[in-house]
């Protein structure tokens, strides 16, 4: 995983902090559980960079390679806030053949942990298991990291960026539609 260096700066890192972060990343897993998409992308800046590169194998000394790079190579997402709307509005115009019925999701998320606070960005990095079943026989399970860039506004939070590294390096299921 590629990381990208910020230097942490005058903002103060208040108790609280965490426990708000965590609050809010709970929050949207409650949204996005319960299929309140719209309230969702509430959360979301409208600048947000929604990435999930492909995961490569390679020579144990090539770790720089195993995920392919943010706007080089290909990946599984790469999108801004209007495609997120636009794939929004087919599953709930039911024009999205791959979501009918709508999946069932379970999102967990764990090890959360503040990396990186300037004045105006939060960098969070946390481990992840998704959960997704769909019609009976359809049982679909991600597990990955994920680091999100949090705006602070007003109260809370807005996602400004947030990548997805997915621990398979193959996708066994027949579409990839849920929300991370």
């Amino acid at each position: 995983m590629t990381t990208e260096t910020q230097e942490a700066i005058a903002l103060p890192f208040h108790p609280d902090l965490k426990a708000r972060v965590e609050d809010f990343l709970a929050y949207e897993a409650e949204l996005l559980d319960e299929r309140q998409f719209d309230r969702w992308l509430d959360l979301l800046d409208d600048d947000i960079h929604y990435w999930m590169p492909l995961v490569r194998n390679f020579e144990f000394n090539r770790p720089q390679d195993e995920y392919s790079r943010a706007h080089l190579d290909a990946a599984w997402f790469d999108e801004g806030k209007q495609t997120l709307q636009q794939r929004i509005r087919q599953i709930q115009g039911g024009d999205h053949w791959a979501e009918e019925p709508l999946s069932r999701t379970t999102h967990m998320t764990t090890n959360i942990r503040i990396a990186a606070v300037t004045e105006t960005e939060i960098t969070v990095k946390c481990r992840f298991l998704l959960y997704v079943n769909r019609r009976e026989e359809e049982v679909r399970l991600f597990v990955g990291k994920r680091k999100d860039i949090l705006r602070p506004a007003g109260d809370g939070f807005r996602i400004l960026k947030r990548s997805i590294f997915l621990d398979q390096s193959k996708m066994l299921f027949k579409n990839l539609t849920t929300f991370f």
